[in-house]
């Protein structure tokens, strides 16, 4: 079909209003408000002029089309847009894909775990407890919000909301055993990283030679990249 893309595949937002017209037709300021209502800018990133955007991106692939305007008042007409076949087809594609096949992410917290080692153990230690205080208050936060709404809302319409919570739990546990295993010593090679930043307070430079580095990794028995 001419026009037509998978790189919207990458936009959660570009899911949301094709499923919001699986629903029924809307102009972009219904989805915007219908998002919001449900809460679902907790799970999809939700800005208005992006939401133009994606909307003009999937008419030019011939997934939504406009199908009228609506108009209140003196309020400027506001175009209402539907599901093409081919976009009904893509929504159940789309989601077909992202519930049942495993993808590679990279949350930032995981970038940072792996370059840790720029911290001292000290710091490192203090921040995680502060992360894993951050991470219990929202987690708090969320087990009392969930608690309210399924008193009236079938759990169904927030089982993202529990992936978060759980998500969250698995978080607070890793961060808090981590900060421990730090201060204790558990984690191996924390001694050689200690070393690294003693000596880093001493020169008072921010990085250390290559010999000075191999020598106290020889020391601990680590493992060296010489010659690169």
């Amino acid at each position: 079909m001419a026009g037509r893309s998978r790189t919207a595949r990458s936009n959660p937002l570009a899911l949301a209003v094709l499923v919001l017209l699986y629903e029924r037709p809307m102009h972009p300021y219904q989805m915007s408000q219908t998002l919001r209502e449900r809460g679902k800018q907790d799970s999809v990133r939700l800005n208005f002029g992006s939401l133009y955007s994606v909307v003009e991106s999937l008419v030019r692939q011939e997934l939504i089309e406009a199908t009228g305007t609506e108009q209140e008042g003196n309020r400027p007409a506001r175009t209402v847009y539907d599901l093409t076949e081919a976009g009904a087809q893509e929504a159940r594609e789309w989601m077909r894909d992202l519930v049942g096949t495993p993808v590679k992410e990279y949350p930032q917290f995981m970038a940072a775990l792996s370059f840790i080692a720029v911290l001292s153990p000290t710091e490192a230690t203090e921040l995680l407890h502060a992360r894993a205080e951050h991470i219990g208050k929202r987690l708090a936060e969320l087990n009392d919000q969930l608690a309210e709404v399924t008193t009236w809302l079938p759990e169904l319409f927030v089982i993202e909301s529990r992936y978060e919570a759980a998500m969250a739990q698995a978080e607070l546990a890793f961060t808090e055993q981590l900060a421990q295993r730090i201060e204790t010593g558990s984690l191996a090679g924390t001694a050689t990283w200690q070393k690294l930043h003693d000596r880093i307070a001493e020169t008072g430079a921010h990085r250390l030679s290559d010999a000075e580095l191999e020598f106290i990794a020889d020391g601990m028995g680590v493992p060296t990249q010489r010659g690169q």
